[in-house]
Order: structure tokens, then sequence, then C-alpha cells
């Protein structure tokens, strides 16, 4: 049996590379990459200035090639700032796609994804992706599933990592234990501040997290008890 690893957005028709898993990762903590493009197309990483970034930077993730849609049905201003122009060929029709994705190139051509643009946060001096710790605390066999976001502190913290988990096993499984857990795979510096334990995660209407939602409760959390208005939300945990 041969499992193929496949990535790419709707706006490049679905599937812009591929690896091929050929055998298992050695634990689960291991990334797989999303590999190398499709024929046709092409995976840039670019910093800032839309400029190639060396093997192992981390940048933002851009599509090209014969892949690309032409942009959104009657939706001019959202087509134009998905799809630019080729900086490699200004005086072209040729266009790249801007995923919103980060992701790195490791030294031999694979293209590791490392989660959303607007997951990105600053930590105490530390640029952190929440997806990486999220990916880190749903790994660990406690925990049955698990949401990162990250909120505004207020203070020197700058944004506080906060993770709301679902455990395997709610008496058993504490926010304190699997923050031990977490120091094991990850810098301190990643480690979430703020827990929440729930009997389920909140989801929107399309039934993926609601993270605008975890964010909510995430700051009712950290509101003194006498300013709650009705308490419906769970209180919070730092540490």
């Amino acid at each position: 049996m041969q499992y193929t690893n496949l990535y790419g957005p709707t706006e490049t028709t679905i599937a812009s590379s591929h690896y091929v898993v050929s055998a298992p990762p050695e634990d689960e903590t291991t990334p797989i990459p999303i590999g190398v493009a499709c024929a046709g197309e092409e995976l840039l990483v670019l910093d800032d200035k839309l400029q190639p970034l060396p093997p192992e930077a981390t940048g933002d993730l851009y599509i090209g090639g014969s892949g690309l849609s032409s942009g959104y049905w009657r939706d001019d201003a959202k087509t134009h700032a998905a799809f630019i122009a080729d900086p490699r060929s200004p005086h072209s029709d040729r266009r790249l796609y801007r995923t919103g994705d980060r992701a790195r190139i490791d030294g031999g051509g694979l293209v590791y994804f490392l989660g959303r643009q607007d997951s990105q946060i600053k930590n105490r001096g530390h640029r952190i992706e929440l997806g990486e710790v999220e990916a880190a605390t749903n790994a660990l066999e406690s925990v049955r599933e698990a949401a990162v976001v990250g909120v505004a502190s207020g203070d020197f913290e700058g944004t506080a990592i906060c993770c709301a988990l679902v455990p395997e096993d709610s008496s058993v499984t504490t926010s304190a234990a699997v923050r031990t857990a977490l120091r094991k795979v990850l810098p301190s510096y990643m480690v979430p501040s703020r827990w929440l334990v729930l009997p389920a995660l909140p989801t929107n209407a399309n039934g993926k997290i609601d993270r605008r939602r975890l964010r909510e409760s995430f700051l009712e959390a950290h509101v003194p008890q006498a300013a709650r208005e009705g308490g419906a939300l769970p209180r919070g945990e730092s540490g």
C-alpha cells in the first residue's frame, strides 16, 4: 500500500504538489513534506519583498504555473489581491497565487507546510508558528483534539499562546500534564501559557474549528469574575 500526500488550494485546481510517503514517520511529531510541485506548476517560498529565500528559511508560499485559476467569480478586488504578477517576469502575463500559507524548502528541494500566515505570532520576542504548537499537542496520546490560538496579552508577552484541548480521559489528563509533555518536544517559549479543557471544540457553520469563538473564550476567561456577564464561558488557566 502506498500513500501520497497532496497539497493545493482550490484556486490552483486542488493539487499543486505531491509527496510519496515511502515509510511511516519515526513518530507522530515527524513532519511530512508536501513535496514537490506537480507537472506544470511550481512552488516558491518568498520573503515580504517577493524575493526567494534560501533553503530552510521560513517564508510565504506562492504557486505559479498552469494550474492557477483565472480568479474569483465577480470579485476583482479579491482576485487582484490573491493573484499577483510574477516579479520575475513583470512584462508578461505570468502570475503567482498568494496562498496565505507559511512554508520552507529543505536542502533537497522538498517543501514543508508550516501553517497559515495569520497563525504566526510574536511572543516575548520570538516568532512562533501556532500550527507547530497545535500539531505537537494533537500528537500527544492523551489529547483527543486540540486547537491553539493567539490572544493579545496587553503586556510584555505580546501575544499569549492559548490552547483549548479535549482530553482522551478527562479524569486523568489535565492541562498541567499536557504542558509537561509539550516541554519535552517544544522549546519553552512555544509552550502555551493559557489553557481551556473542553468536552468538545466549537465549530462554525462549515464544520471547522471556530477559532474566533475560542479567542473570545480565552479573553472572557481572563476577565475578573466581577466583570463577567452571566458566566457562560469556562474559566481559563494560566501557567
